[in-house]
């Protein structure tokens, strides 16, 4: 990794940690889905209607944007060189915060009820 000194440790420290977040958050994601009786759409957005599970559902989505975006720009870094580098990574943190204000604004319409 280039850069100032620390930041691969920084890096790497972060992708553990995330992937530590995601163990408890997806299996809570997945037992609470199966523990509904049916997964219709009134069904799910009353379940997301609730602040603690509206909570833990962004979280959720927050670890695997964050670890989605830290495993991408290493791959980036050992594959992409020079200036193509800058762009990439870039285009790739543009795309991460776009899909977390995706996710933000879907979460805050099922738990206020919006329609499909």
């Amino acid at each position: 990794m280039s850069g100032r000194p620390g930041k691969a440790s920084r890096h790497w420290r972060n992708q553990r940690m995330t992937a530590v977040a995601l163990i408890p958050l997806g299996l809570w994601f997945i037992v609470s889905l199966l523990r509904q009786p049916t997964l219709e759409y009134a069904i799910v957005a009353g379940w997301f209607a609730k602040p603690l599970q509206a909570l833990l559902a962004a979280l959720l989505g927050l670890a695997l944007l964050w670890h989605s975006l830290q495993g991408i720009e290493v791959v980036l870094e050992d594959y992409v060189r020079g200036r193509a580098l800058a762009v990439a990574t870039g285009i790739a943190r543009l795309v991460h915060v776009a899909a977390a204000v995706v996710l933000a604004y879907a979460i805050y319409r099922l738990a206020r009820g919006g329609a499909p």
